[in-house]
């Protein structure tokens, strides 16, 4: 079956790789001249099954209101006439209930622990290298608040297969040196042996070579302008090449999965997909002090960033990415908020990193109100949905990429898992589940 594959991001490059095991003639098609150019850039570089709580919890409306206004705040709504970002933001007020959170948590969990193994899979069968990392990820909390309000979720975790224990924070310093400097500030943390981290550009780069040398075509440089419908199902692709010519491309099937973009795209089909960009920010520095600087990838929650070490030809690097700005698609980097990340990290390990050679970087994550991600069949028979995966991209990428493969297949997906459109497995006599995205 030819198949058309909208995005060469993370999401999209690995949804290429999976149908094409399954046999299919795919081509990838993307407005950038690289793959992962825009989200899948510069993001955090974690393979963080543990990174299961959603945004919305019940303790995050009262911290969104203390937030309001403060440039330098972890997740800042910057309210727009944007009707689109009211209805997510209602939304977003729905999913902070205690059953709601624990219901995205399980789905969260589910999908991050297939894709994990999938990708362990996929890089012992390819080769494939990315500055990957195999020493687990550690969650610190400086506020005795955040740690306890930490241990409910993480038991829940662990009740679901993702052992994120809970340890004291000698512990903590013990996994990771280079915490020692801030021990006297540590309330406790968290710890996730099987967790991981790499360069998720670098591993996308690597699996397009992959994927050229099996038979997949990038059209680069290409803009996608509109999906056509006819007789009920896409017809053709309309897109722009780089100087401006208009093309029509064909399939047999498509799948979306152009991250912020997605929405704009289904919205003239009828399909309403509760996506909205929030807008990360990253910092990239070389390594200047060794010994102050982490080795374990690790997350600070309660200032909502990830920190992972990138060793391999670009040299010793640290990342340190998070925060979320809801400002439409606005991408202009606010030096405030890179300031302020900045100015965390010399907090926690200073003189780990050159602060002079610092790069900043920012990228619109696809964020849903709930946290999970969209995958499976949508209304129309013929177009499938990948998007929607917000902070966890890169965590999420393998599980989604192959379950899409198969659902295109006409195969069942292999976790127990809210697809849109498709049944999820039954598992230990639970009835599947069917939902549709309209």
């Amino acid at each position: 079956m030819r198949v058309i594959v909208l995005g060469a991001g993370l999401l999209g490059v690995t949804s290429a790789w999976f149908l094409r095991q399954q046999g299919h003639d795919v081509t990838v098609v993307d407005r950038q001249a690289t793959p992962a150019a825009e989200t899948s850039f510069a993001n955090g570089g974690q393979i963080s099954v543990s990174h299961a709580e959603p945004w919305a919890n019940p303790s995050a409306p009262l911290k969104v209101l203390k937030w309001l206004g403060q440039e330098d705040a972890p997740l800042l709504f910057r309210i727009r006439a944007d009707m689109r970002q009211w209805l997510w933001g209602l939304q977003f007020l729905r999913e902070c209930t205690p059953a709601r959170t624990r219901h995205n948590i399980e789905q969260i969990v589910r999908l991050g622990t297939y894709s994990r193994d999938t990708l362990q899979q996929l890089r012992r069968d390819s080769g494939i290298s990315y500055a990957e990392r195999t020493q687990g990820i550690l969650h610190f909390y400086t506020s005795e608040r955040e740690f306890a309000g930490a241990e409910a979720p993480a038991a829940q975790m662990r009740a679901l297969g993702c052992d994120r224990r809970v340890i004291s924070a000698d512990e903590a310093v013990r996994l990771e040196p280079a915490l020692r400097h801030i021990r006297r500030q540590l309330a406790g943390a968290t710890y996730t042996a099987e967790d991981e981290s790499g360069d998720a550009n670098r591993f996308a780069r690597e699996l397009v070579k992959r994927c050229e040398h099996d038979g997949v075509r990038f059209l680069t440089n290409h803009t996608v302008t509109a999906l056509r419908e006819a007789g009920g199902a896409i017809d053709h692709v309309e897109a722009t090449d780089a100087e401006g010519r208009f093309q029509r491309l064909r399939a047999d099937a498509y799948v979306l999965a152009m991250g912020s973009l997605s929405p704009l795209i289904a919205a003239p089909l009828g399909i309403r997909l509760p996506i909205y960009p929030a807008k990360g920010y990253s910092v990239t520095m070389p390594v200047k002090d060794a010994a102050m600087a982490h080795q374990v990838s690790l997350t600070d929650d309660e200032y909502k960033l990830v920190f992972s070490r990138l060793t391999g030809p670009d040299g010793d690097r640290l990342r340190i990415a998070g925060t979320a700005e809801l400002n439409g698609y606005d991408r202009d980097l606010n030096r405030v908020r890179c300031e302020a990340i900045v100015r965390r990290v010399e907090e926690l390990f200073p003189g780990a990193g050159d602060t002079e050679q610092a790069q900043f970087w920012t990228g619109l994550r696809p964020a849903t109100p709930s946290n999970v991600p969209i995958i499976g069949r949508s209304k129309l028979p013929n177009l499938f949905l990948n998007t929607g995966h917000g902070t966890l991209g890169w965590t999420h990428s393998c599980g989604s990429g192959k379950s899409i493969a198969r659902i295109v297949s006409g195969l069942a997906p292999e976790v127990d898992f809210a697809f849109s459109g498709v049944p999820a497995p039954a598992v230990r006599g639970r009835p599947a589940r069917l939902t549709v995205a309209n």
